[in-house]
């Protein structure tokens, strides 16, 4: 084991970190937004509104990534014309642009579903008691629909930010120097790949680790309605099986 390369190459790493970082930040950002207006239309009855976001949906969810990547980085040079005349180019020649695009529709695809079943899976009885105590449409779904489906989804949508951010090392294919690129260069150079990949692998466990930390965290304060207080479960030891006066 070289450690002195793996001490030289820890600033690299540490650029590299922060664009893991940061791209899987802005895709995940951008993603959420997107796919929530996608489940909503996913739902409508009408097929001329579910079904582009059911193809959307569908060659997302069923095609890899890297080839999504490959499409937009490379496949954008096919049209260079027609993204010239609609000041596009500038940004498909970018493989940070790529990249996040690439990530951001991936993720969309995946989290518009996580929400769909969310919804879908909300208890009937409350969307109709809050149908009885007078709510409809907009007022319905923001004060009991999407409260409630958040809460359904947010284990698997946890499970889709730690797939996606390392679904993050696959922009190193389109030339950016996030942590599996720097991992790449460096041991192409080197030759020390156990090092180099090693070091990454160590990296990854940390970001996951600590995004599940964060996560946990997060389910822990936004569920204290269903925790019981300290005092609970000892008061319930105190009760009597039943009242006497019902013996």
């Amino acid at each position: 084991m070289d450690w002195q390369i793996i001490l030289d190459t820890l600033p690299q790493f540490l650029d590299g970190t922060i664009l893991t970082v940061q791209i899987t930040a802005i895709s995940i950002a951008i993603g959420l937004v997107c796919a929530l207006p996608l489940a909503m239309l996913r739902l409508s009855p009408n097929p001329l509104i579910w079904t582009p976001v059911y193809a959307f949906v569908f060659f997302f969810r069923g095609t890899p990534l890297v080839v999504q990547l490959f499409l937009i980085y490379y496949g954008g040079g096919q049209f260079r014309d027609q993204l010239e005349a609609v000041g596009l180019w500038q940004f498909f020649r970018d493989p940070w642009f790529c990249g996040v695009l690439g990530l951001t529709l991936n993720t969309a695809a995946y989290t518009s579903e996580i929400l769909r079943g969310g919804i879908m899976a909300v208890p009937h009885g409350e969307v109709e008691a809050a149908r009885a105590c007078g709510m409809s449409g907009a007022l319905l779904y923001r004060r009991i629909v999407l409260p409630k489906a958040v809460r359904i989804a947010f284990p698997a949508y946890t499970n889709e930010v730690i797939f996606l951010l390392q679904a993050t090392s696959l922009v190193s294919l389109i030339t950016l120097l996030d942590i599996t690129g720097v991992a790449r260069r460096v041991a192409a150079r080197s030759f020390d790949f156990y090092e180099m990949y090693l070091t990454a692998a160590l990296i990854y466990l940390v970001l996951v680790y600590g995004l599940q930390y964060l996560f946990r965290r997060f389910e822990w304060r936004v569920s204290g309605h269903l925790r019981a207080r300290p005092g609970d479960a000892l008061g319930a030891a105190k009760l009597p099986a039943t009242e006497p006066g019902l013996r």
